[in-house]
């Protein structure tokens, strides 16, 4: 089957973290369109487990003017192209101050496949030691806090946690234990 086609493309915007381009398209009918995508960097998702512990961070989100619970997660600085379980122990020590001995890929996640090119690696850690966070500028409202895997499943039903990314990551994780 034929599939959509790049025909131009031009960035419309740029930052640290992402760049927003516009691309003209022919699809398989051969008619012409465009297409918004968000370009960002791959990211890591951790899920660090200390016996029936999870740890998850809290941090506003500024588009959803919210706090917002979830699972340690991020992108190397400077859209840097780091090994994904490099990353995921860069992120979790960065966010949380915890270090892992094991560092188990669980799934990938796509985020936004009709709008981003951007995907997200899901890792399970164990293993674990404390330490001290090393949280870049824009993480400093964070903070983190050890949680039952009960606590964590009532939040998701509550609506505590709304992070798509933490919910598909969670569903991995029970899958991964089968």
């Amino acid at each position: 089957m034929a599939e959509i086609r790049r025909i131009a493309s031009r960035e419309v915007y740029r930052n640290d973290w992402m760049t927003v381009r516009e691309d003209q398209i022919r699809r398989p009918d051969g008619s012409d369109g465009i297409y918004g995508v968000i370009d960002k960097p791959d990211y890591a998702l951790i899920i660090a487990c200390d016996g029936e512990r999870v740890r998850l961070v809290e941090q506003f989100r500024y588009p959803l003017g919210l706090r917002r619970w979830e699972f340690p997660q991020g992108t190397a600085p400077g859209r840097a192209d780091l090994d994904a379980t490099e990353l995921a122990h860069r992120e979790l020590r960065e966010e949380t101050g915890l270090r892992a001995d094991k560092m188990v890929p669980i799934g990938l996640l796509d985020v936004a496949a009709g709008m981003s090119s951007q995907r997200g690696r899901v890792f399970v850690a164990t293993g674990i030691t404390e330490g001290e966070h090393d949280r870049e500028d824009t993480e400093q409202d964070m903070h983190s806090q050890w949680f039952s895997r009960a606590e964590v499943e009532q939040m998701m039903r509550d609506g505590v946690i709304t992070d798509a990314q933490s919910l598909a990551a969670w569903a991995l994780f029970l899958l991964s234990e089968r």
